[in-house]
């Protein structure tokens, strides 16, 4: 008996999530450019390195952002002839970009912090320096909270990623707030330098978070095992089916997929069968709206092993525990 595949009813949830997903990009990319204009100002009334920090980090922002704005779009485009599974993963390679990006400007940042530590210059006018480090905070603490609200919606990776960096800020704008006023107002002038360098170390601590997330995805990682021991639930809270095994499941973008085996009464028609497991299919959709999901019945007791390459290691592991390990 063949599986039965499910195709999105209509595609509500999932329209409403990239929806939700575009709109996070778009206020990203929003928030990065008018960083960058208060910065640019702000930095040549006050040649602070730290605050230049800030600045480098606000650019590649906003390339990173734009990079994610049409990453996410295009994941949500429909499977087609040559990617019949969607195009979800293009949201990891965003996050890859934003790693890659992150990565080369915390190098930059860095050098430049070490070479103003050996060579301490004073900062001028640091009203403008603290002026603008303290909207950059508010700015950026509110897309942090926009965000997290569209990723506890949706699950972009690239939202997710988008986040990271800009959490990361958050900090970074604080540390940089810091090294300007103590520099201007303190007259500890190498301060304004180690606060660039920390704002360096910071942002490849955040891109090291998006770099695991997003190879996560693109190898294919399965859901937590709470996520995954809740599918198997869902699929076997109705009694008529008795067991599911090589459940397995991975990420692209917005889109969850799943797919298992499901034991079921031999006797059974194709038709009653075919029934079961569309209800199955509607109460993952309930909990996982994004789920693409395959369901393949199996005569209880009597179906031979069967599956393709992983089904003798992914059998041993779900046998006696009823979902995948």
């Amino acid at each position: 008996m063949s599986g039965h595949a499910h195709a999105m009813p209509g595609a509500t949830p999932a329209a409403e999530s990239a929806e939700i997903t575009r709109r996070a990009t778009a206020l990203s990319v929003l928030t990065a450019a008018v960083l960058i204009g208060i910065k640019a100002v702000a930095w040549g009334q006050t040649g602070s390195v730290a605050l230049l920090a800030s600045l480098a980090d606000s650019v590649l922002d906003l390339i990173a952002s734009l990079g994610t704005f049409f990453a996410v779009r295009y994941a949500v485009v429909p499977p087609d002839a040559e990617h019949r599974f969607g195009h979800g993963k293009a949201e990891a390679f965003a996050a890859l970009a934003q790693a890659g990006l992150v990565f080369a400007s915390a190098a930059l940042i860095g050098r430049e912090a070490v070479a103003r530590m050996l060579d301490p210059e004073p900062v001028r006018e640091g009203a403008w320096g603290v002026g603008v480090m303290a909207v950059s905070i508010v700015l950026t603490g509110l897309l942090v909270m926009a965000q997290s609200r569209a990723l506890r919606s949706t699950g972009s990776v690239a939202v997710s990623g988008d986040r990271a960096h800009y959490f990361a800020d958050l900090g970074a704008n604080a540390v940089a707030l810091v090294g300007i006023a103590g520099a201007a107002w303190l007259g500890i002038v190498w301060l304004d330098a180690a606060a660039g360098l920390v704002v360096a170390l910071w942002l490849v601590w955040g891109a090291v978070q998006v770099l695991r997330e997003a190879s996560d995805h693109l190898m294919d990682k399965g859901l937590p095992v709470e996520a995954r021991a809740r599918i198997a639930g869902l699929v076997t809270a109705d009694p008529r089916i008795t067991g599911v095994h090589q459940l397995r499941t991975r990420i692209a973008g917005p889109f969850v997929m799943v797919q298992m085996h499901a034991d079921l009464d031999p006797s059974l028609t194709l038709e009653a069968a075919h029934a079961i497991v569309v209800e199955a299919e509607k109460r993952i959709l309930a909990e996982f709206p994004a789920a693409d999901i395959l369901i393949h019945p199996d005569p209880r007791g009597r179906a031979e092993p069967h599956g393709g390459a992983f089904q003798e290691t992914q059998q041993a592991h779900a046998d006696g525990a009823g979902a995948e390990t």
